[in-house]
Parts: C-alpha cells; sequence; structure tokens
C-alpha cells in the first residue's frame, strides 16, 4: 500500500479468499483491505496515537440517513457527554480533496452537529471547526488534543 502523510503505525493483516484485511481496532475484525481503508485505518490510529482520543469515543462506517437516504460515514469521535465533537471524511490517496468533499461532509454534518471536521485522502488533511451561527467552517492548523475537549 501507498505510504501516506502520517506517522508510521503497526497493523495487523491476514489474507482472505486471496484478499488482504487489515484489522480494526474500532470494528473489532479484519476488513478487506483497500486504499480508502488504508487511509481510515491510519486515521484511527492518528486519532488513538497522537491525538491521544480514548477508543471507546471513537465510531468507525456507521449508517445515517440523509433526506431518507442511507448514507455512511467513516469516522466520528464522540465527547464524554455523548455528542459528536469530531466527523472524518476519509477518501483513496486518489482521490483529490475538492469542494465535492467537503459539500459532503457538510451534508453529513447538517444531522451530526461535529463541532469539528477532518477530511483526508491520508496525503493531504484538511481540519476545520464549525461556525454555526454563519454558518460556515474556520480551517485550523490541527485537530485538538483529547486533553482539549
Amino acid at each position: 500500500m501507498q505510504k501516506l502523510n502520517f506517522p508510521s503505525y503497526s497493523f495487523r493483516f491476514k489474507n482472505s479468499e486471496n484478499k488482504v484485511a487489515i484489522f480494526d481496532d474500532i470494528r473489532k475484525k479484519f476488513i478487506i483491505l483497500t486504499p480508502e481503508e488504508w487511509v481510515r485505518q491510519h486515521t484511527v490510529q492518528f486519532l488513538l496515537q497522537e491525538k491521544k482520543y480514548p477508543k471507546s469515543y471513537l465510531n468507525v462506517e456507521k449508517l445515517i440517513k440523509i433526506n431518507d437516504i442511507n448514507k455512511r460515514y467513516d469516522i466520528v469521535v464522540f465527547q464524554p457527554n455523548g455528542e459528536i465533537f469530531l466527523l472524518i471524511e476519509c477518501k483513496a490517496p486518489e482521490v483529490n480533496i475538492t469542494q465535492n468533499t467537503f459539500d459532503q461532509i457538510a451534508r453529513y454534518n447538517l444531522k451530526l452537529n461535529a463541532k469539528y471536521l477532518m477530511v483526508t485522502n491520508g496525503l493531504n488533511h484538511y481540519f476545520c471547526q464549525m461556525d454555526f451561527e454563519k454558518e460556515q467552517y474556520i480551517f485550523l492548523k490541527e485537530l485538538p488534543d483529547f486533553t482539549n475537549l
């Protein structure tokens, strides 16, 4: 798999039906390794190891309904009170981050109301803080650490 713009992490792999699978620490199972999953797993490790978010506060690939259409978010991080703190959209490295990507995460966030957003293709990472009053997002240099929640 492609080298990403994250620190190096250790992962567990296995071959399953002639496909490589990677172990997801959050879902507690092996997932077929696609380029997007490679980015998702690096992002999870970044949140756990660099930002020190507790594993129990992370949720990966869950179904949400938006305008009666089933969608899946990539990663959310909850606050201790159960509200969503951070919503993350992961793309494969070959997918450019465009306005459409930000529109997608903004649509998801109309339902989820996360305070922070992250968009990544593993090579480029964008961090935003929501300004709900002005209905806009403010770009940040990095995400806050868990100790700053």
